[in-house]
């Protein structure tokens, strides 16, 4: 039997295989490129992040260096190692000069936003501004030590401000306060609360009793009729100013204040002043005024360790204010000269305390 040879036709495997070649080449240049476009895809998404985050860093960079202008160190203010109170005597720690917020301007009508991410700062000064408003977000500045927020049109203020236990010093005198949050009292290092020339501010909540390391209380320019009851619970209390209110008689346990020193009453409608007043062992400056004082304490007159002063408010001032028209903005005004008035005449006495004590009679007029 003969065998069979096959013959086959050589050049078209030859062309069927190169056509599979081709196919395979193409087949992975487009897996290529198709890798290479997922590549850049993936590369183009990470230089968008990057681009994001750096665009971020610059836009936070740009509002710290707005920032910067007012959150700086007074070196003028700080011309020693410490700072000092000269109405409380409070220290202020040093380190403390780098950690200072400051905002000044009638223009400024709300605190700005970027003061969220300086949780670090340690002192507000906000004063003379538009600002009516304390936002609650105070709460996370757990380094406050120092609220300086007067001379602004603020009505209230947030609860949030008893979180702040390292406060020492709280100034909000001459705004537009009607009340005082009772979670004041919660700030129990606070040495210095000044609350004066707010106008309709006529009582405290007995909360602030709390208070029992403040040295310092200012509740001048007011419409209180009494002392608070929570004021006599203050037991280190050494200065209580609550002159120019409606004061009709001072409370029989005066006494309770028994690290009182100075004590400032000019400026009410008191008749008399209580025997109790003879018993606050530290006392040594007392100030009153008006002619209806009909009783008055001979140990408080008489005695060398307290300078007694009598301010005779001038007649002719009482009735120019009974025919103007009560305008607050003057108000404030007279009751912040007179107060600079005050402090500068202490400040004399202060610098004579080797002289004799003496009881003084001073006049003072509209035109001071």
């Amino acid at each position: 039997m003969k065998s069979q040879v096959v013959v086959y036709n050589l050049a078209l495997i030859r062309s069927l295989w190169e056509c599979r070649v081709k196919k395979y080449i193409q087949k992975q240049k487009k897996e290529e490129e198709r890798q290479e476009k997922s590549a850049l895809k993936k590369l183009t998404e990470e230089w968008t992040f990057r681009l994001e985050i750096k665009k971020r860093a610059l836009l936070r960079k740009s509002q710290l260096e707005v920032a910067d202008e007012l959150y700086h160190i007074h070196d003028k203010h700080f011309q020693s190692a410490e700072r000092t109170s000269p109405d409380s005597g409070i220290d202020v720690e040093a380190e403390d000069r780098n950690f200072i917020f400051e905002l000044n301007g009638e223009h400024h009508t709300e605190i700005p936003d970027y003061l969220k991410e300086m949780v670090n700062v340690r002192q507000w000064h906000i004063n003379r501004t538009s600002i009516q408003e304390i936002p609650g977000y105070i709460e996370v500045f757990q380094d406050l030590k120092v609220l300086q927020l007067s001379h602004n049109g603020i009505r209230e203020l947030p609860p949030e401000i008893g979180t702040l236990i390292n406060l020492r010093e709280l100034d909000v005198s001459y705004n537009r306060l009607s009340g005082v949050p009772p979670q004041l009292g919660d700030c129990e290092n606070l040495e210095k609360l000044d609350l004066a020339a707010n106008l309709d501010l006529w009582e405290l909540p007995f909360e602030l009793s709390n208070l029992k390391k403040l040295l310092y209380l200012d509740l001048a320019g007011n419409r209180f009729s009494s002392i608070p009851i929570c004021v006599l619970r203050m037991s280190s209390l050494q200065w209580l100013d609550i002159s120019s209110n409606k004061l009709k008689e001072l409370p029989q346990d005066i006494d309770r204040l028994e690290n009182l020193e100075s004590l400032f009453l000019q400026k009410n409608i008191m008749t008399y002043l209580p025997n109790s007043l003879c018993n606050l062992p530290k006392i040594t400056m007392l100030v009153v005024s008006g002619e209806n004082l009909v009783q008055i304490p001979t140990y408080i007159c008489s005695s060398p360790h307290i300078k007694y002063i009598n301010l005779l408010d001038n007649p002719l001032g009482s009735e120019e204010e009974k025919a103007q028209p009560d305008l607050e903005d003057e108000d404030a005004e007279e009751k912040e000269l007179e107060k600079e008035f005050m402090k500068a005449y202490i400040e004399s006495l202060k610098e004579r305390e080797s002289a004799p004590c003496y009881t003084m009679k001073v006049s003072l007029s509209c035109q001071l």
